[in-house]
């Protein structure tokens, strides 16, 4: 045996070589060119104990510098419960096993079930699926979904305001999927509602997405746009944060047909960019074109409450050249901790972290304004939840390094001469005044405000 911890023998790998048909490992890598194959030993450190292993971890961790978060831009810092791992970590929710034998597997099933529960909740829609990769490949997937259901229609218009790497995914799918993508530009911080409407004349419209919350944190007013996709004949998808949604209007009271986004502002932490949790639901009417499963409660034999897997429409195993969707796997694991979270909050909490993040970006912005180093991005006022942008009048990415220096993630460069704050529940006024004194510094050390 080569390593004790590889279970392969000395037999073992000569019978596969021979029902391979090569002598060698090396003859396996023969199609690689010599030139591409490293030759020299590996710079890896001598064999470590486990406690030397900590304590090397450790120093390394040592290294990270933590900052106060006060950035959105996608990714948002709520605070989570500590009881929600502990749940996570119960063995019937861990360990149970692939939906598709439901005897076996009601840990699974009974957690996708209530997920979908909340999320169509949330979003006042009539279906949810079992979760998505995250926000932007649920975009994405919204998109494919609004063209099949149109049949022959293979146009689809996007928000120039959705966030910038929404927008990049839903761009590489549809250039894959043969979509012609249209994007409609911002006008004065929100979608151009005269571009969207020239947009939708064109008969072969299947889909508009626009976000409820766009990438400059204002809260969109959709209805307009809803009624002229409808008029034309297109689907309409918003893209959404669903702890807003707690307080907003939800995508079914504007008239959306498709809710999606990420779950990630549902109590996740932020851990360096995931994994975090896309979410899809719709209306009753195009829940067989909606990808992923469908988990429905029954009754077993014996009367009992039960669940099993109900629909699976369009996974790849089912009829798969006409499949719109290869999903067949989902984030059940980030469901979960956004269904625990839920559970956790309820009502009252949700409305609660969304009055404290309302209250503290509404305070910062005020402050920031007062330094006389900002001005208001937008010819009005527009309305915003926990995240805003202003325009500095100093350059953007200096002022971002500096305030990282100074311990804070803050003012993130959106271009356009913007910048980029948002205020969670996490943070209170003390938090937000000592962030506005490293702007002031960092402005002093660039040689205060242009005039």
């Amino acid at each position: 045996m080569n390593h004790p911890y590889f279970p392969h023998t000395e037999e073992d790998i000569r019978q596969m070589m021979e029902k391979c048909g090569v002598s060698s490992l090396r003859e396996l890598y023969s199609d690689v060119p010599s030139d591409c194959i490293y030759e020299g030993e590996y710079n890896l450190p001598k064999a470590m104990s486990e406690l030397e292993v900590r304590r090397h971890f450790a120093s390394l961790a040592s290294q990270n510098v933590p900052l106060k978060i006060f950035a959105g831009a996608g990714a948002y810092d709520h605070y989570s419960p500590a009881v929600v791992p502990y749940i996570l970590s119960r063995s019937e929710f861990s360990t149970a096993y692939t939906p598709y034998q439901a005897e076996i597997s009601q840990g699974t099933l009974r957690a996708v079930f209530e997920w979908q529960s909340m999320i169509c909740r949330i979003t006042g829609m009539d279906v949810a699926n079992a979760s998505m990769y995250d926000g932007a490949t649920s975009a994405a997937e919204s998109m494919m979904m609004a063209v099949a259901a149109s049949r022959k229609k293979n146009r689809f218009i996007v928000s120039a305001s959705l966030l910038p790497q929404v927008l990049d995914v839903v761009s590489t799918y549809a250039r894959f999927h043969g979509i012609d993508l249209v994007e409609v530009p911002v006008e004065d911080g929100v979608t151009s509602l005269t571009e969207l409407k020239t947009e939708l004349e064109s008969a072969d419209v299947a889909g508009v997405m626009m976000p409820g919350i766009n990438r400059y944190g204002v809260i969109e007013d959709l209805a307009e746009a809803v009624e002229a996709a409808h008029s034309a004949g297109a689907l309409f998808v918003e893209y959404c944060d669903p702890s807003a949604m707690t307080v907003l209007k939800t995508a079914g009271e504007w008239g959306a047909d498709v809710a999606c986004g990420d779950a990630q502002t549902l109590g996740m932490p932020l851990n360096f960019g995931g994994p975090y949790c896309g979410f899809m639901a719709c209306r009753q009417e195009y829940m067989r074109k909606l990808p992923g499963r469908l988990v429905g409660e029954t009754v077993d034999a014996d009367g009992k409450r039960a669940f099993v897997l109900t629909l699976q429409a369009r996974e790849q195993h089912i009829r798969r050249e006409k499949a719109t969707s290869n999903i067949c796997s989902n984030q059940s694991l980030m469901a979960l901790y956004a269904t625990v979270y839920l559970s956790l909050m309820g009502p009252a909490g949700m409305r609660k972290v969304n009055d404290l993040s309302y209250a503290g970006a509404h305070f910062l912005k005020g402050e920031l304004l007062r330094t006389g180093y900002f001005e208001e991005p937008f010819s009005v006022e527009r309305p915003f939840l926990k995240e805003f942008v202003l325009r500095p009048r100093r350059d953007a990415e200096k002022l971002c390094g500096m305030l990282a220096d100074r311990g804070f993630l803050a003012a993130l460069p959106l271009g356009e001469g913007l910048v980029s704050f948002c205020v969670t529940e996490k943070h209170d006024r003390i938090e937000c005044e000592e962030l506005v004194n490293a702007v002031k510094s960092a402005f002093d050390a660039l040689g205060g405000a242009r005039e």
